[in-house]
Parts: C-alpha cells; structure tokens; sequence
C-alpha cells in the first residue's frame, strides 16, 4: 500500500489509522503524487506531554529553501465525529500540499487550507 509510512504511527488509534487512510485516498492523484514522492511530507502522531512539550524530528530544509511538510495529528480525533476528523485532516494535508502558502486568490493561509480542502470534498461542518 502506497500510504503505509503515512499511517503507521497511527497503529495504536486504529480509528483514526482508518481516518487518514480514507482521506488520503480520497486526494487527487495529483496530490498524492506530490506527498509520495517528496520525502519532506511526514504524517505524524502527536507526542505532547505535559510539562515535558513535543519531539519530532522533521527534515530540514531542502536546497529550494522548503522546509519540513510535517502533518501532526492529534488522538483526539479518533473520538471526533468522522466528519469534523476527516475535514481537519483534510485541512492539515492542505497546509502540507500548499506549504503553508495561498491558494489561487486566496491569501490568508488557513481561508487557504479550507477552500483547498472542500475542492477535494472535505467541508468545515457547522
């Protein structure tokens, strides 16, 4: 399976393992071409800890100045309801896609992340 390095730190949140598979496939090819073949694109779990804070190791920059695109999830999500999940994993993979840029007219990053992601069916709920 093409997404498996994406979803295996969820092993331990089989619901929300099954949440990020179900939008990646739903992405257009175009878009899951794009994550599959930058090694920079990163799917992980995330690790805060009281007290403690997070740890990640993210790849540095490359040669053409992007940096890390590093989707962090929460396991909180999996006891979401699978609409507001799927739209928030949808919105993060929209960062990811757009480098935390604009998309078209739209230059406010998260109006941005949103549109982009209801394009690929994945709206705000209410």
């Amino acid at each position: 399976m093409p997404f498996s390095e994406y979803i295996a730190p969820f092993e331990e949140y089989p619901v929300l393992q099954e949440r990020v598979l179900a939008v990646l496939r739903q992405l257009p090819e175009d878009v899951q071409a794009d994550f599959l073949n930058d090694d920079r694109f990163r799917v992980e779990i995330d690790n805060y800890v009281p007290g403690v804070g997070w740890s990640f190791l993210m790849p540095a920059p490359g040669v053409d100045g992007n940096g890390s695109r590093c989707v962090i999830l929460r396991s909180k999500l999996a006891d979401a309801t699978e609409g507001f999940a799927h739209y928030v994993i949808a919105h993060e993979f929209a960062h990811a896609f757009l480098r935390n840029g604009g998309w078209g007219e739209i230059t406010d990053i998260e109006e941005a992340a949103d549109a982009l992601a209801a394009s690929w069916g994945f709206t705000r709920p209410a």
